[in-house]
């Protein structure tokens, strides 16, 4: 019985839907980055990061992408985390491990009522919001500038979050206490401090 969930998503352009090393996407949206190839869906759950594979062709891609690829600075990472307090207070969801990264997330969560996709969607949500109510979103400028003027009309800049999430199913306690050292080492493998959220819970 699945016990717990390691969720990654990523920043917008982090991971893109045709990716060589395989991707979570059943399609791809745009023609420009379609003419790189179809998406490339896989099953598989081990991390595809250094599976060898056209770092030029993926970076071409990269350059076909309708905005800049995101990354976070640390003061919108923590806009990020507030969000992601908010979403956990309200829906009561147990949170054992989390690292915000520039350009992706990591996540240990235990069941919730929820699906896990619907529970990384409405994360996703209210990071978003949080960001743009302390005005640091990544697309800011741009949200500000193309904003709609009627007042009736939805105003919201282009989405700092890419398509989907990656998820792994946690059985066991074993399993879930590797995914949450996996989590809490990944900052430190980037050279960057531990991180402590507090939202995040011990796992006992």
């Amino acid at each position: 019985m699945v016990n717990a969930y390691h969720v990654i998503f990523g920043a917008y352009g982090f991971w893109l839907p045709n990716d060589p090393r395989g991707s979570w996407s059943d399609f791809v949206g745009s023609w420009e980055l379609f003419r790189y190839g179809p998406a490339t869906k896989t099953t598989e759950t081990a991390s595809l990061a250094y599976r060898p594979h056209d770092q030029a062709l993926r970076l071409a891609a990269k350059q076909a992408l309708k905005h800049p690829a995101v990354e976070f600075t640390g003061l919108q990472a923590r806009a990020v985390g507030r969000g992601f307090a908010k979403y956990v207070e309200r829906s009561g969801l147990i949170v054992w491990a989390c690292a915000i990264l520039p350009d992706h997330v990591h996540l240990v969560f235990g069941r919730h009522r929820l699906k896990a996709e619907q529970i990384v969607i409405q994360l996703k949500g209210d990071a978003t919001q949080r960001l743009i109510e302390e005005g640091i979103h990544p697309f800011q400028s741009q949200f500000s500038r193309d904003a709609p003027r009627s007042a009736n009309a939805p105003q919201r800049p282009p989405k700092c979050f890419a398509r989907g999430e990656w998820k792994v199913f946690l059985e066991t306690p074993e399993s879930i206490a590797r995914a949450i050292r996996y989590v809490e080492n990944n900052p430190i493998k980037e050279g960057k401090p531990l991180q402590r959220w507090p939202f995040v819970v011990p796992f006992i």
